[in-house]
């Protein structure tokens, strides 16, 4: 393969073998002939610092969801935030007003105690902004009838770090709808 051949596209252009070399490969390559056991060991640090902020992050919109607080809620997800769930019966939805609908005609309604606790998180860092996380999100409520209830779902979670600040930009939950019906 010559230098010139093209590789793929970036933004549109086309890549050749220089180009991705001296973009992609030497700073990867420079990066891990430099690094250390103590860089090794801060960047370990690093992650499970960044897996406790997701982590952190995801209990922050649950909070807001159990406390119907859409204020809360659109400062925590980015507007078009997409999602597959069981309210939507399969439909990817996109944007906020889905979500507005439940928070103003259930959510902020119910005077009933919500609990929730996240069973199991596990946390994927996709590089420095990015990251995925998985769990079991277990609901304790009062049904209308004020008997106690559990429900469970099993989500997943996108999140984008953007000017410092992580926004849920992608979840998928299947199992019991994340609002339980009083």
């Amino acid at each position: 393969m010559s230098s010139s051949q093209i590789l793929g596209t970036s933004c549109g252009q086309p890549i050749s073998m220089f180009l991705y070399v001296c973009l992609y490969v030497c700073p990867v390559m420079r990066a891990a002939a430099t690094s250390d056991s103590t860089s090794t060991e801060s960047a370990g640090l690093t992650q499970s610092t960044r897996k406790q902020e997701i982590i952190k992050m995801t209990e922050q919109l649950i909070e807001a969801i159990n406390n119907g607080d859409f204020e809360a809620y659109t400062r925590i997800c980015d507007p078009g935030l997409t999602s597959f769930e069981p309210e939507a019966l399969g439909n990817l939805v996109e944007g906020m007003d889905f979500h507005k609908f439940y928070f103003e005609n259930l959510l902020s309604k119910n005077s009933k105690p919500v609990h929730t606790t996240i069973l199991n998180p596990h946390v994927h860092l996709i590089g420095e902004d990015a990251a995925c996380i998985a769990y079991i999100r277990l609901t304790q409520y009062i049904d209308g009838q004020g008997r106690p209830r559990s429900c469970q779902s099993e989500e997943t979670r996108v999140w984008h770090r953007r000017d410092a600040k992580w926004l849920n930009v992608h979840f998928h939950c299947s199992g019991a709808p994340a609002a339980p019906l009083q």
